[in-house]
């Protein structure tokens, strides 16, 4: 798989095609993208492995002097899509996301490996150690800044030990420090149980119900510093009425929540989302 990104001008799909027949490589997905406002070119390329005479290593350093050629400098990536991929979730208390995430995952929906699920709460470690994944609870202490930086440095190497391609905030309920944000860029998704931009704050669906909101939605974004603003990879939205209670309203937007987040999710590790700026595009 090659994903690919840079200054747009004639001849790009010309030279990288050229390179891939030159080398026998069999293209069997390939999509285009140039945003005009940018002048930035994007592409995803999918090739089939067995049509090349190296491996992926040997398909990098080849491809690293196209990239440079056309000024993509580290805006492209070559991966193996026959390697499974590794997965940290993160979680609180609420568990319709991570329960959503284990089933597709132990039915083969989706094809990754769950290496661990961390909580700042204990409640979720027993679904979590019932699919055979590890399950660590690392406390966070209330009005108490040094308890709660040590606890993130834990947090931290747990996660890190793993190298995981995605760290995954299933309704974790802690704000990331901007060392960690910059840490894990690009690959920390969190599910925002609001369709962005939206109520801000605790208890958003008491706060939508009481304005009479028509829509509820989740938004599945990247996490960065700048709290729920990090670039958006899937949102969705469905409808609620005067009828429905706050509690119709919560079970409804868990529902949306978790669709979004595993659209995002998958997404994120087939490598269909490149990220230009604070904006994405989804191949």
């Amino acid at each position: 798989m090659i994903t690919f990104g840079c200054p747009d001008r004639t001849g790009i799909i010309a030279k990288i095609s050229s390179f891939l027949a030159e080398n026998g490589g069999w293209i069997v997905e390939a999509a285009y993208h140039t945003d005009p406002e940018t002048s930035w070119f994007f592409t995803r390329q999918e090739v089939r492995a067995d049509s090349l005479p190296f491996g992926v290593d040997e398909l990098r350093s080849r491809f690293a002097e196209v990239a440079a050629s056309l000024g993509a400098q580290s805006t492209w990536t070559v991966t193996d899509t026959g390697a499974r991929k590794r997965v940290v979730i993160l979680v609180s208390k609420e568990g319709h996301c991570l329960y959503d995430l284990l089933a597709r995952v132990a039915t083969g929906e989706l094809d990754v490996e769950v290496s661990a699920v961390i909580g700042n709460h204990p409640e979720l470690g027993e679904i979590t150690r019932a699919h055979g994944i590890p399950f660590h609870h690392v406390p966070f202490p209330s009005n108490d800044p040094e308890g709660k930086q040590a606890a993130f440095a834990q947090l931290r190497q747990l996660v890190e030990k793993h190298d995981p391609h995605a760290v995954v905030l299933a309704r974790f309920m802690q704000i990331l420090p901007p060392e960690l944000c910059a840490a894990w860029s690009g690959r920390t998704i969190n599910i925002h149980h609001s369709f962005l931009p939206s109520f801000i704050g605790a208890r958003p669906y008491h706060q939508a119900h009481r304005r009479g909101v028509k829509l509820v939605g989740a938004t599945c974004h990247y996490v960065t510093a700048d709290l729920d603003a990090g670039p958006i990879i899937e949102q969705d939205v469905l409808r609620v009425d005067h009828g429905d209670s706050v509690a119709d309203m919560v079970r409804k937007g868990r529902d949306i929540e978790k669709v979004v987040l595993a659209r995002g999710l998958r997404w994120h590790l087939e490598d269909r989302v490149l990220v230009h700026g604070n904006q994405t595009v989804i191949f």
